[in-house]
């Protein structure tokens, strides 16, 4: 007990020593001289102290708050910088890497996550979700051709549009008439469902991923390709009528600048089912043999002059009961435009 009393009689920690100190002046009406003993001070150096509480008279004089340390700033790291930066532009961790890489800076995918991880940054929404947020609509009339450089994943349908040209593709249309608007004109509507076909995407309900490739869209003379309703509105407004003087058209146009002129000395012809896929559908069966089975679709007859390995013919429109008349529709097709009977006729019986 003796040990506790002694504690308090003879404080040693300098703050207790203010504190009892300016409380025996303030509160129990102490001299300088008495207050100043009390706490182990001169009368001097209390009379300093006194100055500097009357600044601060309140609770933290004896116990003051933490003042926070400021961490020194590190130095920002360029490749980080950059990451960041090409995230903002919405890439993807692989559309990152491949770009760090093409600048000699260089990233693994693990570096890449881990600074999304520790800058709190949430994965990308799938890209199908992305785009289907409200985007530019296709017009011809917004094509921007001034110069600047981007990234396709389509730069190889411009090596047909040599051939293209060659052909006089927009004349064939024009001489046709093959529907189309201001916004998108005939030619940019071909161009858009052939460049599906030539990427391997084919169908237009596909197309929505590509969208914003403008690479794509600048193929199709477009400031973005239309979208897959737009697409899909198109093939329906274009009328079977259109077929015969179309592929009779582009046919000569492409024997035309083709290596070897065939002529019509032997024709490959084919049939194919192109397999439809949804419910109720007033279709008949047909054989797919890509499949080994019959099953729903349109069935077509398809022509290729074997010389020239150019396709002559095409009809979408047989059934069951005029599929065995289609080759001879072929051939009336072909004298009637040639004025010759084919040379030969190669197909499965």
């Amino acid at each position: 007990m003796n040990q506790r009393l002694d504690f308090f009689d003879l404080p040693r920690c300098r703050k207790m020593q203010q504190y009892e100190a300016l409380r025996a002046y303030h509160y129990e009406q102490c001299s300088v001289e008495e207050a100043a003993a009390r706490g182990g001070y001169t009368p001097g150096s209390f009379r300093n102290l006194l100055t500097r509480f009357k600044k601060q008279p309140k609770f933290e004089f004896f116990w003051p708050h933490p003042t926070p340390s400021t961490p020194t700033p590190k130095p920002e790291n360029p490749r980080v910088a950059r990451i960041l930066e090409l995230r903002r532009q919405g890439g993807t961790i692989t559309e990152i890497q491949t770009i760090l890489n093409e600048e000699g800076i260089g990233a693994s995918v693990g570096y890449i996550q881990n600074i999304f991880t520790q800058e709190g940054i949430r994965r990308l929404p799938p890209r199908r979700t992305r785009l289907q947020s409200p985007r530019t609509i296709a017009d011809r009339r917004q094509l921007d051709l001034s110069p600047r450089t981007f990234r396709t994943d389509f730069a190889g349908l411009f090596l047909f549009a040599f051939d293209l040209v060659r052909m006089n593709v927009d004349e064939i249309l024009d001489e046709v008439q093959m529907p189309g608007t201001r916004m998108i004109p005939a030619l940019s509507g071909v161009l858009s469902l052939l460049a599906l076909k030539l990427s391997g995407i084919g169908r237009p309900s596909q197309v929505m991923a590509e969208t914003l490739d403008q690479g794509l869209a600048l193929f199709t003379g477009l400031n973005v390709i239309p979208k897959k309703s737009t697409l899909t509105e198109y093939s329906i407004e274009v009328d079977p009528a259109f077929a015969a003087p179309l592929m009779h058209r582009w046919y000569h146009a492409a024997t035309n600048i083709a290596e070897i002129i065939g002529g019509g000395q032997s024709i490959d012809l084919d049939f194919h089912t192109i397999p439809y896929h949804g419910d109720q559908a007033l279709l008949e069966k047909h054989f797919v043999s890509k499949r080994s089975r019959r099953q729903r679709g349109i069935l077509t007859v398809l022509a290729r002059d074997a010389t020239s390995s150019v396709f002559c013919y095409a009809d979408t429109t047989l059934r069951k009961d005029t599929q065995n008349d289609a080759i001879l529709r072929f051939v009336d097709d072909w004298k009637a435009r040639t004025g010759d009977l084919p040379g030969e006729l190669v197909f499965d019986s």
